[in-house]
């Protein structure tokens, strides 16, 4: 962990606001080879709550992976040191399969503002769009859903469709909504998903030197295309109530959206 590149302000409020970090090849090619036939033997299960050590033996490809500077600082950055595993899970698309998952939440439903958890996404190899992806939607997961409730949408204006360089690994909020494409290629496609429990909580886990740079808030009050504009406001809403909580500051807001509907003065007019 010595080496471990903790994300920026602007990167954590980039998360806040769209559900999810992309780290464009930031496995070495070498764990990418090693990453692919782990992935075709299958990985174990672990039980939920174990702690990384307990969960992934060192020198296994779980705990390699997990050991890159760039994807161990922002898993850190993201739900501190020492979070539970939740559970894995590989993900393999066989040539020209014909089916693709619903758009879904991984989750029943959460209610919290204040904490969440964080999916790791690795792609071993580099996926193009034929061979389908992981489609998601920025800026969805504060939005309450259950589950599979958002399945019977097929496309939504501002909908991402993943294409990555091998060794991409993509973190996730548990609410984004996102679904597995088919894939029409000739080539089988790989994807290996962690799921992690904060153990601690998750206050100024990052690098907050820059927590003052404009950028935070303009990242902060990103609207997508899918948003109309009253609930896209509902959105900033929520994103300011888990930023207040990530950073301690309870000042904090944009345009007056918190700030005004929380407003109760104790003191009594005369």
């Amino acid at each position: 962990m010595t080496n471990t590149k903790l994300l920026s302000s602007v990167q954590m409020a980039h998360f806040v606001s769209h559900g999810s970090l992309r780290l464009d090849a930031v496995v070495p090619p070498e764990l990418n080879v090693v990453g692919i036939e782990t992935l075709r033997k299958g990985v174990p299960d672990v039980a939920y709550g174990s702690t990384v050590p307990d969960a992934y033996p060192e020198e296994s490809f779980p705990r390699l992976l997990l050991e890159v500077p760039e994807v161990s600082g922002a898993l850190r950055s993201l739900v501190g040191p020492e979070p539970g595993v939740d559970h894995h899970a590989v993900h393999i698309r066989e040539p020209r399969q014909g089916q693709a998952q619903p758009l879904h939440g991984d989750a029943i439903i959460d209610v919290r503002t204040d904490a969440f958890d964080v999916q790791l996404m690795y792609y071993p190899q580099d996926v193009t769009l034929d061979m389908g992806g992981t489609l998601s939607v920025p800026g969805s997961h504060l939005r309450r859903t259950n589950e599979s409730d958002t399945g019977r949408y097929q496309n939504l204006r501002g909908q991402s469709r993943l294409v990555c360089p091998a060794g991409t690994v993509v973190f996730l909020h548990h609410g984004l909504w996102h679904g597995g494409r088919r894939n029409d290629s000739d080539a089988v496609r790989y994807m290996f998903k962690i799921r992690f429990n904060p153990t601690v909580r998750q206050l100024r886990l990052w690098d907050t030197s820059d927590l003052g740079d404009p950028r935070v808030a303009a990242e902060l009050s990103t609207m997508f295309p899918w948003y109309e504009q009253a609930t896209g406001r509902l959105e900033i809403y929520n994103r300011v109530l888990l930023w207040r909580s990530l950073t301690g500051d309870d000042t904090f807001d944009l345009d007056h959206w918190v700030s005004r509907v929380s407003n109760r003065p104790e003191r009594q007019a005369a």
